[in-house]
């Protein structure tokens, strides 16, 4: 028997208003999150890819019930969280924190370090002022920084120190899921591979769960256990990361893997031709999502969405073409 997975999402959906017409009804829906399903299991870390739009944030605010969704599920610790009001999810919200992207946004500057990493214990703590002071302190030195920072302001600290305060901060309710998005992406490369470096050595230390967002696709191989492609507020591809730039089998994530520069000049992959622009969220085209980009479409691409299917060992793809690929994980054309 599979042990309950931390996280478990199904057919989750985020649709915000468009306008208003007539008696304040709604002209129509923007679909940011279209019937999402994955799961997370403990000190599980999951990678979310796609580009800019695609509904990747959307999906981190649900998650951690910043949002509410439009329908579907989300199941933490085997208990339905979706539909909790602001009340019922008090004492969750100790289990489940996030990591923004932008470490120059999310530091209130009114505050010093220690009261910034400290704010999530308002929530129903029993620790005295001093105790919380020395959690605080405590994990400043963990995540690289010194003790001595703690009655400092944000404005005195570079990019990449501002997310170690953040990292800090989603640190110190001691939660068991960390929602990243995009937490390495305004850092310079640099400064990337040590917050990434910080990050693993504290899923280790904590027993954490990480579901990482990122745009680039490289460096959520290098950090996920696994990996997951979303276009257009739909998962289109999951798979594990080991090997993932070989295994992929959607032509979007095709796309998304070949534009990856290679430290080899020498070893490129063929591009992989992809045309127009992404759809807009509020007319989606019917059928697969994809379908006016992509070079392999045939008949019933325009008309139907493929859903998630198996595709051999722990991969899942959306795709129509999946049921007569070979083994060798070719594209048959049409």
């Amino acid at each position: 028997m599979k042990p309950t997975p931390l996280l478990q999402v199904t057919e989750l959906a985020k649709h915000f208003p468009l306008g208003r017409g007539f008696f304040s009804r709604p002209t129509g829906w923007v679909k940011a999150v279209n019937g999402v399903s994955f799961c997370i299991r403990r000190g599980e870390s999951l990678g979310l890819v796609g580009e800019s739009g695609c509904g990747k944030s959307t999906l981190a605010r649900l998650v951690v019930r910043l949002l509410t969704p439009t329908g579907g599920s989300i199941r933490f610790g085997g208990r339905e969280i979706g539909t909790l009001d602001r009340h019922a999810m008090r004492p969750l919200r100790k289990h489940m924190q996030i990591i923004f992207q932008d470490p120059y946004a999310s530091l209130d500057p009114r505050l010093t370090v220690g009261d910034s990493v400290t704010e999530p214990l308002l929530n129903g703590s029993r620790l005295s002022k001093r105790e919380q002071r020395a959690r605080a302190a405590d994990l400043l030195t963990t995540v690289g920084l010194r003790t001595s920072d703690i009655d400092r302001y944000p404005h005195e600290f570079s990019g990449g120190q501002r997310q170690r305060i953040g990292i800090a901060r989603a640190l110190c309710v001691r939660p068991e899921l960390v929602v990243a998005d995009e937490p390495v992406s305004a850092l310079d490369v640099s400064i990337q591979a040590q917050i990434l470096n910080l990050m693993k050595d504290l899923q280790q230390q904590f027993d954490l769960a990480y579901l990482f967002i990122s745009h680039d696709i490289g460096i959520v191989q290098h950090f996920c256990d696994r990996i997951t492609v979303m276009y257009a507020g739909q998962m289109v591809e999951m798979a594990d990361a080991d090997g993932f730039h070989n295994t992929c089998r959607h032509p979007y994530t095709r796309a998304l893997v070949a534009a990856v520069p290679r430290p080899d000049p020498q070893v490129a992959l063929p591009p992989v031709p992809v045309e127009g622009e992404p759809p807009d969220p509020a007319a989606l085209p019917p059928g697969c999502p994809y379908h006016p980009r992509c070079a392999h479409a045939f008949d019933p691409c325009p008309e139907h969405r493929p859903p998630l299917v198996e595709a051999g060992g722990n991969h899942q793809v959306a795709c129509w073409l999946n049921g007569g690929r070979g083994v060798d994980g070719e594209l048959p054309k049409p």
